[in-house]
């Protein structure tokens, strides 16, 4: 898999910074750093990453506030570390828009397999025209671009990987184990909360409401669907 665009990693600690870089470099990944939060948006801004590494404690600007701005311009995967454990941390990082969770002290082919894992699932929905069309909303996977009422909307890779999972097959009810396997990979060490996090920003965000066609429904105590309402 070669890397076409860099790798940002974002952490104030030098160890780490070093310990990453040995590790990827070793696996062909071009990298690109910044040790505060400023200097991470700038990066994010100008170099275009196909990936972000991001710490959460940060000088200047924190990790979970880079990753709300980087969210504004970007769909680049974030995979956020932390020496952070709680839950609530967890699903803050990821209602914000990361994609994956990393707490410290990590292995360090932990986080090369992570990154490889979020990179092959891109290159893997790339091949083949996949474009899903219902009445106001388009769903390009080939583009990872979303359109509802005419206008693009700006979802993470994961919401719009999870928007094509259950949008490709209406009226199926996946649980929240079989979405955390098929998006997140069968060895993500996350909780099912991960993808009822997911999905509330993904209604937010496509503003889902009683007039359109469609909807993510949730199955109480099963998980969700997309459904396609009858006329």
């Amino acid at each position: 898999m070669a890397a076409k665009r860099p790798v940002l990693l974002v952490d104030d600690d030098d160890r780490v910074l070093e310990l990453l870089s040995l590790y990827l470099k070793k696996e062909g990944f071009e990298l690109i750093f910044a040790h505060d939060g400023r200097k991470a948006l700038e990066q994010a801004k100008f170099c275009n990453p196909q990936l972000i590494v991001l710490d959460l404690m940060l000088p200047e600007i924190d990790g979970l506030e880079v990753c709300r701005q980087v969210r504004t311009f970007s769909k680049a995967p974030i995979i956020m570390l932390t020496a952070k454990d709680e839950d609530l941390d967890k699903l803050l990082g990821l209602g914000l828009g990361a994609d994956d969770y990393i707490t410290k002290p990590f292995n360090p082919k932990e986080v090369v397999a992570r990154i490889r894992a979020v990179l092959r699932r891109i290159e893997d929905t790339g091949s083949g025209l996949k474009v899903l069309k219902f009445t106001d909303l388009e769903i390009n996977l080939d583009e990872y671009r979303i359109v509802v009422d005419s206008q693009e909307v700006l979802l993470t890779s994961k919401e719009i990987e999870i928007l094509w999972l259950l949008a490709s097959s209406p009226g199926r009810v996946f649980t929240r184990e079989q979405i955390l396997a098929r998006i997140w990979g069968y060895d993500y060490f996350g909780d099912t909360r991960t993808v009822d996090t997911h999905i509330k920003r993904l209604r937010r965000k496509l503003k889902i409401r009683d007039n359109l066609e469609w909807d993510i429904k949730t199955i109480w105590g099963v998980g969700y669907k997309f459904e396609v309402k009858a006329g």
